[in-house]
């Protein structure tokens, strides 16, 4: 899948750990699904999942990887994915904006997305057929990018990654959850709490002050394929300007959660919320415990790629020094108060998960 600041590789294990051991739960609702790694995960274990997010690149990645059922579409995907991977490069719209005005990619590999892209189009694919080519596309430019894991800039030498040639990849699309089919949404948060529900609402917020068109905006232009104005060294879109959410405002987004939960109508909450973000554990505990018992669980983990190896302008200068290169996340579980649910019994599912591994 695709780099992502907040992607939660490293925490599905635990993640999982806590959903599986809340009883008689077979539906998850995903309302912030970024790059659906935790729908994907929860649907090849069973469990039905409505994943939704407001952006078409992360609506387009959840319909592929949550809503598309690998019997239905594998056949045709590899065969279009083939074919796709023999088309030869012709410079175009993505080529002057991001190999020319910016440097995020080599201008060979720039030529072939703005071809393969084109070719997509012309298709006129049924969506769930679409959205698999689409994250094909997403996933073998994101393999010969030169960033840092973000799009607000590129690196200032190139990457050794981008002189490679672009070549896709059938993404790991999965059979059919056991507990139903599941389903890709594109409402907005405070809606989807209201049109969406399930057993288990997994909940993972931005956290800060970065938006995550901001930091994606490649992906958003690529996906929607509208060719938009940008502006700035890095060639955002013009409407990385407009599009901001309640929950990237230092100032609004206590608010923004509180009535997201009051909306929300699952039985279980599971909230994934970093030590960074702009609610502190206190306030986050204190709101959650309105609707039911909570506990938490810690979990340390490194930063985002480019943390880690330093800050960056926009012309790919060092401009800063890391702070820090790790960060607590928190997962807070709410049950039905008086629900017989501890976390006595997620160490225990933990323990049996590691044993089994090693």
């Amino acid at each position: 899948m695709i780099k992502y600041i907040g992607s939660k590789r490293l925490l599905i294990p635990t993640i999982l750990d806590v959903i599986t051991s809340l009883p008689d739960a077979k539906s998850v609702v995903d309302f912030f699904s970024g790059t659906s790694r935790v729908g994907h995960a929860l649907k090849n274990i069973g469990y039905q999942v409505f994943a939704n997010d407001l952006l078409t690149y992360a609506h387009t990645l959840a319909t592929c990887y949550v809503q598309a059922d690998r019997e239905d579409i594998i056949e045709e995907a590899t065969m279009l994915i083939d074919e796709f991977n023999t088309i030869k490069g012709s410079p175009g719209y993505f080529t002057e904006t991001f190999c020319e005005q910016s440097r995020f990619f080599q201008p060979k590999n720039g030529a072939r997305v703005d071809a393969i892209r084109e070719a997509i189009e012309e298709k006129d694919l049924r969506p769930e057929l679409k959205a698999v080519c689409l994250v094909s596309l997403m996933e073998a430019a994101d393999r010969v990018d030169s960033t840092t894991g973000v799009q607000m800039a590129y690196l200032k030498q190139w990457a050794p990654r981008a002189s490679k040639d672009m070549q896709l990849r059938v993404p790991e699309v999965q059979l059919r959850a056991k507990n139903g089919k599941c389903q890709a949404h594109q409402f907005e948060a405070q809606t989807a709490a209201r049109q969406l529900s399930g057993d288990v609402a997994y909940i993972d917020p931005p956290y800060n002050q970065h938006t995550y068109i901001g930091n994606y905006h490649i992906w958003e232009s690529l996906v929607l394929w509208d060719k938009p104005e940008v502006y700035g060294i890095a060639c955002k879109r013009v409407d990385c300007r407009e599009r901001k959410s309640d929950f990237n405002s230092k100032r609004k987004a206590l608010d923004a959660m509180t009535s997201f939960i009051e909306a929300v109508s699952c039985r279980y909450l599971v909230v994934s919320f970093s030590n960074e973000g702009y609610i502190d554990r206190d306030c986050m505990e204190t709101m959650l415990q309105e609707h039911g018992d909570v506990h938490v669980v810690e979990k340390d983990y490194k930063r985002y790629v480019g943390a880690q190896i330093g800050i960056y302008n926009p012309s790919g200068d060092v401009v800063g020094k890391v702070s820090h290169v790790r960060n607590t996340e928190y997962i807070y579980v709410v049950v039905p108060t008086g629900c017989a649910w501890s976390l006595d019994k997620l160490a225990s599912l933990a323990e049996q998960r590691l044993l089994f591994t090693d």
